[in-house]
């Protein structure tokens, strides 16, 4: 009893802050609000008795993607005007994509292969049992292809997150000493022609 009344309540506090996390304009606050996710998608891990999981979303994504995420959004200097403008816009498509989505999962969790005695039975494991090493057996022989191909999409995402920090509209002052030791005398320097200006009431020389 008292395990379900934990699992509801850390469940709505995950869904309060993702729905916060789509619905706040100022990015800083929805990362913040993303943190409190993490921090609840670890408790209901701890409920499932997966302690490694919880444990790594806690000390990796809370404590060093996020703050590396906090970074860059501080860096991009995003334009909350322009922000707000698009939400709007693009409200209707993202509650149809919202709803699509949700509908998805109901039908892939309601069906027979998530209703089995496998997922309906709580496992009590014991106190020596090793998540890790369930987990590295799970990730390297059954999902091998597909953790390879997660990594290709985050080195994608990776340097996705250079090009956009990397503006074009930024001035590069940088210098390149090859080109200034071969410069010539007419790349740089340009005579002009002029008459001689004089001040009113005197003659030109």
């Amino acid at each position: 009893m008292i395990e379900q009344v934990v699992f509801y309540l850390f469940s709505g506090v995950l869904v309060f802050s993702a729905t916060m996390v789509v619905v706040m304009r100022n990015p800083i606050h929805a990362a913040l609000f993303l943190i409190l996710a993490f921090f609840a998608s670890s408790a209901i891990w701890l409920l499932l008795q997966a302690e490694f999981l919880a444990i790594t979303l806690v000390l990796v994504y809370v404590g060093a993607v996020m703050v590396l995420f906090l970074f860059v959004v501080m860096m991009l200097d995003l334009n909350n005007v322009t922000s707000r403008e698009g939400f709007i816009r693009y409200l209707p498509v993202g509650i149809s994509v919202a709803v699509l989505m949700v509908v998805a999962m109901g039908l892939v969790v309601g069906s027979d292969y998530f209703l089995g005695d496998r997922y309906l039975a709580i496992q009590q494991f014991d106190a020596d049992h090793s998540n890790t090493r369930e987990l590295g057996l799970a990730l390297y022989t059954q999902y091998l292809y597909q953790f390879e191909i997660a990594g290709a999409i985050l080195l994608v995402a990776i340097i996705a997150a250079i090009s956009l920090g990397m503006s074009k509209l930024k001035i590069n002052k940088s210098i390149n000493p090859d080109k200034q030791v071969f410069v010539k005398k007419h790349e740089r320097l340009r005579i002009v022609k002029m008459k001689a200006e004089t001040k009113k009431g005197e003659s030109e020389a």
